[in-house]
Order: structure tokens, then C-alpha cells, then sequence
């Protein structure tokens, strides 16, 4: 295949899964979601093509696929080259489109519009190269990784020599823990058994099950009353080993004392970390808390919220998060992720990326497995969240083996949707929506 010059076109679709039926991912503030995406494909002059998504749960998706759509003047037509070559400055123009800036700027649903494009972009310079995204990140010399990320606003805190230095130290060892990713994986945790909907004879089955397939790191929702919660707690510490690990998840429901005094009662099952505790804006209330909870041995965990690096640094700068949750898609895409990424090995803060959803799992596995093999060094602490649900649709879907994820061999990033599901779940067209509207389980907005 000759090598892409140009973008030709982009296109948005709605894709909504339905989830609710099940209770799939629900929590406190999220009883009954649908799991969606805005799926973008960006097509050149070959037949190439980049794949890129966000991800939102259900009602204003098509909202997202709107904000895309003002994006596609500044891409079409586009020289490859003019973008790759100098990515940062790229993803800058972008977000600094001076009346499309105005809708954020670098934040909320335009930031979401800009992670799938970006995300999309690159999946496309993946393919181009023929490696998956974790390799062609692996593969850049310090300086051209560092060219795509944006500094402003952040400089203050981490310059680019300091990223660059960051990087440069960990090239000794890089082959060793390329190949250590490539024979056992990367330690992942799963959630699919802790959905808040769920009950205590499911949990207990799917935590037996996961225990059995080599699972050894478990969250559980948490946030609604805090006896149920605290007999949760107990039915998965006594279901699970001694050691294994447990963490909770509030998704924001508390106020900060709340969650202070919610998490106290909690202490005697061996909680981790508490996750989105508060309002995920809040870095002095997640400072607070921290300061309560750590001498309990209760870390702070936060991030899959955080639109920007500029948040990240505040959290990070406050003592206001002890793992650092990052998403792919709140944030704008790859380079403001590896921004993040950054700052977070300055603070020696361990990355414990946000995933689920629709396709974060296949997204983050990425980014997680660039941060052992050239910034952090290390797996300790670190893990990559894991929901079972809709990897059956995607074109290169994760592969588990034992509670860690296998490093990804296709070339790409998203690498894409599967041409059945898109023509089955696209809203409110597709095939299911319609089965599902004439059965009277869902109505059509």
C-alpha cells in the first residue's frame, strides 16, 4: 500500500450500546448508563485510514458528534506531513481556534471532540508506520516525543527540557522492559464484578470466577449507603485471598467530609485507594481527604474526570491524588496524555489509568505499557483498569491472560469498530436501536 499524503475526509458516527439493560456500569451517580462513542474515521488518499473515539453513556452523544463536525474544515485537506511533523503545534491549533476555543477551551464536550480526532490521528500515523501506537511511542527519540506535546500553562511546573531529561534517563534498560511487556503483560484490575447494580450472589460469582482466571486486583462501586457498602466490602473480602487487592470507587458522590467520615467506617477491609471521591474539580477538597485518609492507609485515586493537564497539575502540586488516573479521552488525546504522564513521574506519582467504557480498555493498554518501558520504569503500583464489556466488537480487542494485559500487535491505536456493530448500534439507524424501539425497550429521543 503507497503511503498516505493527505486527509480526504472526516466522518463522525453515534454509537450506542445498550447497557443499561444489565446494569453494566453502573454506580452512584450513573444508574443506568449506555455505554457510546463518537466513532471518527479520518481517510486519506489511500486506502488507510484512522480510527478514534471518546466516550461518553448515552443521552448528548450525538451532541460530541456535532462538535466534531466543526472540526473537519481545519483537517480536510491537510498534509500528513504538516502534522506529524510538528504534532504539538498541531494539536495546539486545534484547541486554540480562536471562536471554536470559546466552546472550552481544553475542556468539556469540544475537549471530548478533540480526543477522538486526535485519537484518530493517531491510530493513522500508527498504521502508517505498521506498529501498534505503545511501539511507535516507544520507538521516538526523546526530543521528537516531547515535540507533541503542548507546555503551555504547565511550564511552570515541568519544561520540556525536563521531559526530555525525564526520558533520556530511562533509555538503559528500555530493550530489557520492551521484552519483560512483551512475555507477562502489564498488572490490570477489574471492576466487572463491583457494579453497583449488581447483587451480592452476582458479585460473589463473577469475584470467584475472575479469582480463577487469575484476578487478583478487584473494585467495587461504592457511594449510595454505607452499610451496603460496608457489606459489600465484606462480602469481597471474605470471597477473595488474604492479599489480593480491593478498591472502591464513589464516582463524586460525596462532599468532602462525607467522604472522610464515609471512608473511616470503611478502614477495616483494606482499602487501597478511594476513587472520585468528591466533585473531580475539586483539588483542595481531594487534598483533604487525602491528608485524612492516607495515614490509614487509604490513598486518593482521581483523574478520569480531569480534562487537562492544567488540572492534573494542580492535583499533583496539592498532594491531592496518589494515583493518577488518566483517560484517554477526557483528556485530548494522546499528547495531552503524555503530558500527564510526565508531570506525573516528576511528582513520582504512579499512572493508574481510567478504562472501561467503549474501547478505553484497548486505548489505555497504550499509554500504560509507553510509561513502563520509557518514563517510569517500573509496574509497582501501577495498574490498568478492566471491564468486560464490548470488547467483542472491536476490530483488535484486549487480550487478558492471568489479570494483566498482553501488549497489542496490530498496527494502529483504536485500531477500529467492527462494520457489524457500527451497522448494528449506530443511533437511532441501526439495526438493534430500531429491534429495541419496536419492543418497547427504549423510546428514540
Amino acid at each position: 500500500m503507497s503511503r498516505p499524503t493527505k486527509i480526504t475526509s472526516v466522518t463522525v458516527k453515534d454509537i450506542r450500546f445498550p447497557t443499561s439493560l444489565q446494569k453494566d456500569g453502573s454506580d452512584a451517580m450513573h444508574k443506568a448508563p449506555d455505554y457510546s462513542c463518537p466513532y471518527v474515521t479520518i481517510k486519506t488518499d489511500t486506502a488507510l485510514e484512522g480510527n478514534g473515539t471518546t466516550f461518553t453513556v448515552g443521552r448528548g452523544n450525538h451532541i460530541v458528534c456535532c462538535a466534531v463536525e466543526v472540526f473537519e474544515k481545519m483537517l480536510v485537506g491537510k498534509q500528513l506531513s504538516d502534522i506529524f511533523d510538528d504534532f504539538g503545534n498541531f494539536w495546539q491549533s486545534l484547541v486554540s481556534e480562536d471562536q471554536i476555543r470559546w466552546l472550552g477551551p481544553e475542556k468539556g464536550v469540544i475537549h471530548l471532540a478533540t480526543a477522538a480526532i486526535v485519537n484518530a490521528l493517531w491510530d493513522l500515523w500508527a498504521k502508517m508506520e505498521n506498529k501498534p501506537l505503545w511501539k511507535l511511542l516507544v520507538d521516538m527519540e526523546p526530543e521528537k516525543l516531547v515535540s507533541t506535546i503542548d507546555f503551555r500553562y504547565m511550564a511552570d511546573t515541568l519544561t520540556k527540557e525536563e521531559a526530555i531529561d525525564i526520558l533520556k534517563k530511562k533509555q538503559d534498560g528500555k530493550k530489557a522492559r520492551e521484552e519483560e511487556l512483551l512475555a507477562n503483560g502489564f498488572p490490570a484490575y477489574t471492576t466487572s464484578c463491583g457494579w453497583l447494580g449488581y447483587s451480592d450472589e452476582k458479585i460473589k460469582k463473577l469475584a470467584t470466577e475472575a479469582m480463577d482466571a487469575g484476578w487478583t486486583r478487584f473494585k467495587m462501586k461504592v457511594g449510595a449507603d454505607v452499610q451496603d457498602d460496608i457489606r459489600r466490602a465484606k462480602i469481597f473480602r471474605e470471597t477473595l485471598a488474604e492479599d489480593m487487592l480491593l478498591m472502591v470507587d464513589a464516582n463524586q458522590k460525596w462532599e468532602v467530609q462525607e467522604a472522610i467520615d464515609w471512608m473511616k467506617q470503611m478502614k477495616d477491609y483494606k482499602i487501597l485507594w478511594i476513587e472520585e471521591p468528591t466533585n473531580p474539580d475539586d483539588v483542595m477538597g481531594h487534598a483533604a481527604i487525602a491528608e485524612a485518609l492516607v495515614p490509614l492507609g487509604i490513598g486518593v485515586a482521581t483523574g478520569e474526570m480531569c480534562q487537562n493537564r492544567v488540572m492534573f497539575k494542580q492535583f499533583l502540586k496539592a498532594n491531592a491524588m496518589q494515583y493518577c488516573q488518566i483517560d484517554a479521552c477526557r483528556l485530548g488525546g494522546v499528547n495531552e496524555v503524555l503530558a500527564v504522564i510526565l508531570l506525573a513521574a516528576k511528582f513520582n506519582v504512579p499512572v493508574c489509568p481510567h478504562a472501561g467504557g467503549v474501547a478505553l480498555c484497548e486505548l489505555v493498554q497504550h499509554l500504560s505499557m509507553f510509561d513502563f518501558v520509557c518514563v517510569s520504569g517500573t509496574m509497582e503500583n501501577r495498574m490498568i483498569e478492566f471491564a468486560d464489556h464490548l470488547h467483542e466488537h472491536m476490530s483488535s480487542p484486549v487480550v487478558i491472560k492471568g489479570g494483566r494485559y498482553m501488549a497489542p500487535q496490530a498496527a494502529g491505536y483504536l485500531v477500529g469498530i467492527k462494520e457489524q456493530a457500527l451497522a448494528d448500534f449506530v443511533y437511532p439507524e441501526g439495526a438493534e436501536w430500531q429491534r429495541m424501539f419496536k419492543e418497547g425497550l427504549f423510546q428514540q429521543e
